[in-house]
């Protein structure tokens, strides 16, 4: 069972290796292919009823008497695959981040995440995975991102997520199965609901290191003779508030 992303800002279109060789004229496949037999032997494929693609013959055991895929070189494996599962935790107040980071300049990478993130650097639209674990009634505090739309399917548990525009504030529960998404530069926040754990994987839209500011980040880099003004209060009210940890 894979959960896929794709990045297209138009219908996602999709080419099998069978219809393009059935689209493809036979002499034309002959040519390019220089099978034994010529076009006679292209000309014994017969397209199937069926899209091949979701459906596996029912005489498969017949047709295939040897399926074998080496194993690559690391170096060349990690250009395309990430360990996502097994890669180092970036814990907070209410939970837990892992994330294939995506860096330009590769600083505090190890050598699989640089390799990794080169190959993602050489694609436009880009994608990079994290996986978000909120503990029970834990808090995934209000941020954004200056750079990237954030999309979310969630893999279990329930809570809910809210996106705070000027004025507004949607609300709305997630559970199992529900995919969220955060547009570019829109203030969100998740929050855990039942007694499990909430794990969402996230996918982001870019093609630069993410960009993001947490609440408490902008609130205490914000002098305290101005938050008075914004908000009518004394400004030693303001000291109240604990600094963010590092």
């Amino acid at each position: 069972l894979f959960l896929l992303f794709f990045t297209t800002h138009e219908e996602l279109q999709t080419l099998d290796v069978d219809d393009a060789f059935f689209s493809t004229p036979e002499d034309i496949a002959a040519r390019a292919l220089k099978p034994q037999g010529g076009v006679n032997f292209i000309r014994t494929f017969k397209k199937q009823v069926e899209d091949q693609a979701i459906n596996l013959p029912p005489n498969l055991n017949e047709l295939v008497q040897n399926a074998t895929y080496v194993q690559s070189p690391d170096k060349l494996v990690w250009q395309y695959f990430y360990d996502l599962k097994g890669s180092a935790k970036y814990p907070f107040p209410g939970g837990i981040f892992q994330w294939a980071r995506y860096r330009i300049n590769g600083t505090g990478l190890n050598e699989t995440e640089k390799i990794f993130s080169e190959s993602l650097n050489k694609h436009e639209n880009t994608l990079t995975l994290a996986t978000l674990r909120i503990f029970s009634n834990g808090l995934g505090q209000p941020h954004f991102h200056f750079n990237a739309n954030e999309m979310g399917y969630v893999i279990s548990g329930c809570g809910q997520a809210g996106v705070i525009l000027s004025g507004v504030t949607a609300n709305f529960n997630i559970g199992i199965g529900d995919v969220i998404f955060f547009p570019v530069g829109t203030q969100h926040y998740i929050k855990s609901l039942c007694d499990e754990d909430l794990l969402l994987i996230l996918a982001y839209n870019t093609g630069n290191q993410l960009e993001t500011l947490r609440m408490n980040d902008y609130f205490h880099g914000t002098a305290d003779h101005i938050l008075a003004q914004l908000f009518w209060k004394e400004q030693a009210e303001f000291k109240k508030f604990p600094k963010p940890a590092k």
